[in-house]
């Protein structure tokens, strides 16, 4: 059986805006990220689809907002541990690490922050959640767990450039088989 996923990150916030590594921290939404997800124009294409959220107040606020205040939380949706780097901007880790950062970064798959998750770990995380969706589901998420469903859906190995540039304020849907995403249709408005 397969089912059809549509993921949208949280609106922005200051963090985001500011170009800090969130992570699992809690940061709230700022009112110019509340703005934007408020005038969001593809809320129509969500008619029909359960809502899934992280538990992060920035995503159950975004739900909230695209007029589900009541939807499911689901941990397994949380975004990627960066671990010692959150709140840090990654130009300035790059500059401040240099070649091991460089290194790390060429792992793809198994760049890991310090003290934080890799990707595959994201992955692997969120996959069982993935293989129980039963019915068209909408998952307000975050952008380390979108990259990992692109990726897997892609065979992008998480090094250089993505196969397509996401537009974080846009829908990106998938159709899931087993719990494999296949790609449908990405940047949605």
């Amino acid at each position: 059986m397969s089912v059809r996923l549509a993921l949208l990150r949280h609106a922005d916030t200051a963090w985001s805006v500011e170009g800090r590594i969130q992570g699992r921290c809690d940061v709230p939404l700022c009112d110019a990220g509340r703005a934007a997800i408020g005038a969001f124009p593809a809320t129509h294409l969500l008619k029909g689809m359960r809502v899934v959220t992280s538990p992060l107040a920035r995503c159950v606020e975004t739900a909230a907002l695209i007029g589900a205040p009541h939807a499911e939380r689901e941990p397994r949706l949380a975004e990627m541990s960066w671990g010692a780097w959150e709140g840090q901007r990654l130009a300035e880790l790059r500059e401040a690490l240099g070649e091991p950062m460089r290194a790390n970064e060429a792992r793809g798959w198994d760049f890991r922050p310090e003290g934080g998750e890799s990707p595959r770990e994201v992955l692997a995380r969120v996959r069982p959640w993935l293989q129980e969706l039963a019915a068209p589901t909408i998952a307000v998420t975050h952008r380390g767990v979108i990259r990992a469903l692109l990726a897997a859906a892609t065979g992008w190995d998480l090094t250089g450039k993505p196969p397509a540039k996401l537009d974080w304020q846009a829908l990106h849907f998938f159709t899931l088989q087993d719990g494999n995403p296949t790609l449908e249709r990405l940047n949605v408005r």
